[in-house]
């Protein structure tokens, strides 16, 4: 019974202090998580030349001033051997009204990019701001 008792105590004792790699795992799953941006935001983010940015769209419909790369959201893993290998570079994603490139994202950060942001509301929302796509 002494035994039992003292792994008790031991148990309640940690989790009353939490765990270190708990603490320390919560920061880097939000580090990773592909952000939404506005239209305004998308623009001066992919305006930076160090950021890659892909157009996931299928079938092409246009696309957006600074767009690097054409990828189809749904050969994004299969094509991944296109985006840098540094895995820590900047990426932008963006389709005609944000689904696929959600996808898009998401695919990204589980093949390790830690950098990935995404129109939210994609192309439509891009022009419904008062933007052009180029056709």
């Amino acid at each position: 019974m002494g035994r039992l008792a003292l792994a008790v105590m031991l148990l309640l004792a940690a989790v009353a202090c939490g765990s270190p790699a708990e603490d320390s795992a919560t920061p880097a799953r939000a580090d990773s998580s592909p952000q939404l941006l506005a239209p305004a935001e998308f623009a001066t983010a992919i305006a930076d030349p160090e950021r890659v940015t892909v157009n996931v769209h299928v079938p092409f419909e246009g696309e957006l001033p600074h767009t690097d790369l054409s990828i189809p959201f749904d050969r994004i893993k299969q094509q991944h051997m296109r985006m840098p290998a540094d895995r820590s570079v900047p990426i932008a994603v963006y389709c005609m009204s944000g689904s696929m490139s959600a996808e898009a994202a998401r695919i990204l950060t589980s093949l390790g990019y830690t950098d990935v942001i995404d129109l939210d509301g994609g192309m439509e929302a891009w022009q419904a701001s008062g933007r052009s796509v180029l056709r």
